[in-house]
């Protein structure tokens, strides 16, 4: 394999490739049970908990609607929560720091001490987001495991006062005994997870320190349905709330919504930008966009979705025998 890949392909902690392929054959194993029995996978876990489920426009940063654009000034960022909120959205996600102000991604420095520029910039897009969603407006404030400690709570600390609904990936997620540091200078809760592989590593976010107020489990590399429940299981008992990391594909979108159907510390599902691009849309057969910002749990065998008949056309397609 070598002796060195950049952790930007290897996701962190090399746990990508591994249960990358263990989640595709976990999840392809509850579907084909499901579709076997003729009933859908919510059921083979336990019947339903919730009837629908809470949804918030994800990455808003990217604009919201059919064509992605950068977010630049605080007025673009009031036009995307607008856009969302016209959709029946009561919560939006944002990263404030993602866009420089040329409308380049990621092309400043998050690590060390953020310029007083980049934290003027970040809090006035936040300020933008609150004023145009209103005292109501659940906003989470996503930073992609690109800041550092430091950062993180230089920028967390400015963005306290609006009241947000939780900080996400604040930095990354190997040592967390640096999200107790962040956790404890900074008044918003605290959401990592989809950089984390296998309950036991999230078993070191809960143990003795609790730094987690939710779970970011995603079901593509966490080791599927199965250790995605041992997963959600566990943080129930630590009083953890779950929000499945779903990043815009139509078979991830419909494994999490059987998963988030049956567990009790389900607290909203994210809908990213990319779901409602038409490349991702025309993947599979069944459309699943959640209508006045929720989902409704779909019924079908399985998992309930089936690849379209392009995406099959444009697979390269590998016969076991």
């Amino acid at each position: 394999m070598g002796t060195y890949l950049p952790k930007y392909i290897l996701g962190y902690g090399w746990g990508a490739l591994n249960y990358g392929g263990i989640s595709a054959i976990d999840i392809a194993l509850w579907d084909i049970k499901g579709k076997a029995l003729g009933v859908p996978v919510y059921e083979l876990l336990g019947g339903k908990t919730n009837d629908k489920l809470r949804t918030y426009a994800s990455q808003i940063q990217f604009d919201w609607g059919l064509e992605a654009a950068a977010m630049v000034t605080p007025a673009d960022y009031a036009r995307a929560t607008e856009k969302a909120m016209a959709q029946g959205y009561t919560a939006v996600k944002v990263d404030p720091v993602g866009f420089d102000l040329e409308g380049r991604w990621m092309d400043w420095s998050n690590y060390g001490l953020l310029e007083n520029k980049q934290l003027e910039v970040a809090v006035e897009r936040i300020a933008a987001i609150r004023q145009a969603g209103g005292k109501d407006l659940d906003i989470i404030v996503e930073l992609h495991s690109l800041t550092d400690t430091n950062t993180a709570i230089q920028l967390g600390k400015q963005l306290e006062k609006f009241n947000c609904f939780y900080y996400e990936e604040a930095t990354a997620p190997e040592m967390p005994k640096l999200f107790d540091e962040i956790a404890n200078a900074v008044n918003i809760p605290m959401a990592t997870g989809e950089r984390v592989y296998g309950r036991r590593s999230y078993a070191q976010f809960f143990e003795g320190r609790r730094s987690l107020q939710i779970i970011q489990p995603d079901l593509g590399n966490c080791g599927g349905i199965t250790e995605g429940k041992k997963i959600c299981d566990m943080a129930n008992a630590y009083d953890i709330g779950v929000q499945m990391h779903i990043c815009g594909g139509p078979i991830a979108t419909a494994a999490a919504l059987q998963l988030e159907a049956v567990i009790p510390n389900f607290v909203i599902h994210e809908h990213h930008a990319c779901a409602l691009l038409e490349a991702n849309r025309e993947l599979c057969i069944h459309e699943y966009q959640p209508e006045n910002g929720y989902f409704s749990i779909p019924d079908k065998p399985g998992i309930g979705q089936e690849l379209s008949e392009k995406a099959l056309r444009e697979s390269r397609i590998v016969t076991i025998k």
